[in-house]
């Protein structure tokens, strides 16, 4: 494997008001950002913009775009994110299939694998795969290359400051293991990890022209959502926010795995198994409507394996039964594949999002 360098060691990046500086950049892209409208758009003095610049500039993070006319006196400078100053890894760790993916610091993809995975053989061989992926994609990086961390994002519950998982839904021995200090230990890179839906929401959150209030709900070997509201994730004090697979809505229903009964994943879940997508979109339909009525949300994005595979069915499904109880009116149903995520998915491009973010104050 190359050599690279490991986490966050710029000088440029500590500070806050360069946080802001860096996601202006970003969200720029190619056209880039002259000094004066990032001193407009920050609320920064032009001088303190120029001293930040110069900084970002020095440490290889941002360079020279070209040039834009001015209403008055010398062209201006333009400025754009340098994406291959460094990269970062994602993983998405579901029941059946691990994915990995390399991006650059824009959040671009460079590397994607993917592999079946069985959650069950327990944390040892699972971490095993974990770390020969994620080696695997690091050799992608160009020799000195900057590799700031690597996101998890695994089914949960969890708890995400401590980066150890509950009793995951049908694996309960993956309790209380430390999974982030496990893989910063062997692959030598900070690790954070979150929830799988917690950390779609927070790249979705990202993406330019994203709803300031949203619900992202991912069906695939499970049912979850992830929260967005004010523009910024809702994880809860125990990341138990957005246990949506895990509303009781057949008090007499069948058993789940998570101990209840009548929950819409076991309800939805059924209803795929059966081929009976149409009926199976009419039950998430009913736990959409809940989280519209209970959060007063902008959008319901549809994701995971599941819905992808037949993205129509779903979306009109979710949508029809939102528009019988009178919601569609502020209420956007989109999918996925709507919102433009790429072939690794929500969860593996969120969960790169998870060491990206902070460095973009986000």
């Amino acid at each position: 494997m190359r050599k690279y360098l490991v986490g966050v060691n710029v000088p440029a990046l500590r500070s806050h008001n360069a946080a802001l500086v860096l996601d202006l950049l970003r969200t720029a892209g190619e056209a880039g950002i002259s000094r004066l409208e990032l001193a407009e758009r920050t609320g920064l003095t032009p001088q303190a913009v120029s001293k930040i610049t110069a900084r970002l500039r020095a440490e290889g993070l941002a360079a020279e775009a070209g040039h834009r006319a001015s209403t008055g006196g010398k062209p201006r400078t333009v400025l754009r994110l340098v994406p291959t100053a460094a990269y970062a890894v994602g993983v998405h760790l579901d029941r059946d299939e691990l994915t990995t993916l390399l991006t650059d610091l824009s959040g671009t993809a460079v590397a994607l694998r993917r592999r079946p995975l069985d959650l069950g053989a327990g944390a040892g061989p699972v971490l095993d795969a974990v770390t020969a992926e994620a080696r695997a994609l690091l050799d992608a990086v160009p020799p000195g290359g900057t590799v700031l961390g690597a996101g998890v994002a695994m089914p949960g519950p969890l708890d995400h400051r401590a980066g150890v998982p509950g009793r995951v839904t049908g694996f309960p021995e993956w309790d209380g293991q430390p999974v982030r200090e496990e893989l910063a230990r062997r692959l030598g890179l900070p690790v954070v990890l979150d929830k799988d839906t917690n950390a779609a929401a927070l790249g979705l959150a990202l993406r330019p022209a994203a709803p300031g209030s949203f619900a992202y709900v991912h069906l695939g070997t499970g049912l979850g959502a992830g929260l967005v509201l004010g523009g910024a994730p809702l994880r809860g004090d125990r990341t138990g926010a957005g246990e949506l697979g895990h509303q009781t809505v057949q008090l007499d229903g069948p058993p789940c795995g998570c101990g209840g009964r009548g929950c819409l994943e076991v309800l939805c879940l059924a209803a795929v198994a059966r081929g009976e997508l149409p009926e199976a979109a009419r039950i998430l339909g009913a736990g959409a409507a809940n989280l519209v009525r209970l959060l007063d949300i902008d959008q319901v994005l549809l994701g995971g394996r599941v819905v992808l595979a037949a993205p129509d069915v779903f979306a009109d499904g979710v949508r029809e039964v939102l528009t019988g109880l009178g919601l569609t009116a502020p209420v956007s149903v989109v999918t996925e594949r709507d919102a433009g995520v790429g072939v690794p998915g929500a969860v593996a491009e969120g969960a790169v999002w998870l060491i990206l973010g902070p460095i973009f104050g986000q």
